[in-house]
């Protein structure tokens, strides 16, 4: 165990080393280089491999290549890069591939501003590759957590044969921090299955009682076919309404009904709060501080941070929520997940969002003085 002083990008690319990842294949962008430039410098003294790609789409490939050969493997990027990922995204949602995307969210659109944050890329997360897909997207606040969920995703990749994506944010990844580096025998790890059956009744996506297959790495006795078709058992392809259907639906399953082992939100404040605050990443640390401002001037609030928001924890949030009257969504986007929080409460508690999207970070007055105008 070290203590340590980083900053968070240095932080999810320790947590990467730490839960087992040894390679690494990615392209450089802004705001991600460091992490990148931090496994091209620690991966090799480990015996692992890193890769400048010639793209984007190349280093997502890769790592899905790696994977599928027996590595825990990981890729980041951010804004166009995370667009070009989209398709082999996809692939690895539909091929159940392991593996896990740091995208360090940076702002607007297109090429945006390129060193500044942003929350805008929440929705591209949930529904960026084509076609109906589960996705586990976990959101550190901290650079605590930059390392701690960068090792839960990756257990939950392996756990539920998924890719899983951490999303962070330019202002989180290069904010330093004090940071307690678990090593990798220190901390719960949970590694791949390999088959228990004989190569000739080996079938790769013959799911368990969880709904999750056993993959193979290449290159052994047991033959691994993989394909982004609508595939059956054998991973040959078929386009069967049944076996199609089936399939779809297990993708979701194997996630959905086990949701509960997904980090669940952290709740500061006063139990039975009747003004909620609900944000994530670098805004839940104002919104946290407002919280903290707001009960000292006497008013009865608490704070919600999400670490998990897809599948977006509805259950969590409803019973944090049961008393609120109001409920506040703080986020540096123009109010993506503000509509998931609507959803939830129509008809039941008022859903008020507190948005910033000019490149700066909203602060603790700025939410605290939105409440006080609603709430006096």
């Amino acid at each position: 165990m070290k203590d340590m002083f980083i900053q968070g990008n240095e932080a999810c690319a320790l947590g990467a080393i730490n839960a087992g990842a040894r390679f690494f294949a990615g392209y450089p962008i802004s705001p991600v280089n460091e992490l990148s430039e931090f496994c091209s410098r620690e991966l090799p003294k480990l015996g692992g491999i890193f890769i400048q790609m010639e793209d984007e789409i190349g280093g997502l490939a890769a790592v899905i290549g790696a994977s599928l050969g027996g590595m825990k493997a990981f890729t980041a990027t951010s804004g166009p890069g995370f667009s070009l990922m989209q398709e082999n995204l996809g692939f690895a949602v539909m091929a159940e591939v392991p593996c896990v995307l740091i995208s360090v969210q940076r702002y607007g659109l297109c090429t945006g501003v390129a060193t500044k944050p942003g929350q805008q890329d929440i929705m591209q997360a949930r529904w960026g590759t084509h076609g109906d897909h589960p996705i586990i997207a976990l959101v550190p606040s901290t650079v605590q957590e930059c390392f701690d969920l960068t090792v839960q995703a990756f257990n939950l990749s392996e756990r539920f044969s998924s890719p899983v994506l951490v999303l962070t944010d330019a202002a989180l990844a290069h904010l330093r921090e004090r940071v307690i580096i678990k090593d990798e025998g220190e901390l719960n790890i949970i590694n791949r299955k390999t088959p228990s059956v004989s190569p000739e009744e080996y079938l790769p996506y013959s799911p368990d009682v969880n709904g999750i297959p056993t993959l193979a790495p290449y290159g052994g006795r047991h033959i691994l076919r993989v394909t982004g078709l609508f595939h059956d058992e054998r991973g040959f392809s078929t386009s069967n309404p049944e076996k199609c259907r089936k399939l779809l639906e297990r993708l979701h399953s194997k996630i959905l009904n086990h949701q509960k082992e997904l980090p669940p939100p952290k709740y500061y404040g006063k139990d039975g709060a009747e003004i909620i605050l609900i944000s994530y990443g670098i805004s839940a640390r104002s919104a946290r501080e407002a919280a903290e401002r707001g009960i000292k001037k006497g008013i009865n609030m608490g704070m919600i941070n999400l670490q998990t928001v897809w599948p977006f924890p509805e259950e969590h949030i409803m019973n944090l929520c049961d008393q609120a009257e109001k409920i506040f969504v703080v986020e540096l986007n123009m109010g993506q997940i503000t509509g998931e929080v609507q959803k939830i409460f129509k008809g039941k508690a008022e859903v008020m969002p507190i948005l910033r999207y000019d490149t700066n970070v909203i602060t603790p007055s700025e939410i605290l003085d939105k409440i006080e105008s609603v709430v006096k």
